[in-house]
């Protein structure tokens, strides 16, 4: 199973920045910049990734044939590693609308109590996991 790799990508120079082809998962993305391009290659490659590890199918072992790259293409590579990855995309913060009484909340608020940590930590506490196992 893949867990780093250096996939190539093809760029193409459009009207508002770069096209970008990835033959090894057949996807494209876009940039402004050459470097932005380049990092939106590599999310899109990580996020698939975890997404077909998600799913039990294997990561396609990256391939340096680019065989559809024309002459004034940029053919170069993104690495990836998919495990940083995933921690990464794991520990992003996700949004929760909750709600509670407002005596609560106005109690809280006098306490100067963080609602997210409370929130995670009665979480992990019921899941059994340490908040910062991730």
């Amino acid at each position: 199973m893949v867990k780093k790799g250096a996939y190539p990508i093809i760029l193409k120079r459009t009207d508002d920045g770069f096209y970008v082809h990835i033959p090894d998962f057949n996807v494209g993305t876009q940039g402004k910049s050459i470097a932005e391009a380049m990092e939106m290659a590599r999310d899109v490659i990580g996020l698939m990734g975890i997404d077909l590890e998600d799913d039990n199918k294997l990561i396609p072992e990256p391939n340096s044939t680019v065989g559809n790259a024309e002459k004034d293409d940029i053919v170069t590579l993104v690495d990836v590693d998919f495990s940083a990855y995933r921690k990464k995309v794991d520990n992003r913060a996700v949004k929760k609308n909750c709600t509670i009484p407002y005596w609560m909340s106005a109690e809280a608020d006098k306490r100067g109590i963080n609602y997210s940590r409370v929130l995670q930590d009665a979480i992990a506490n019921i899941i059994g996991a340490n908040p910062g196992r991730h």
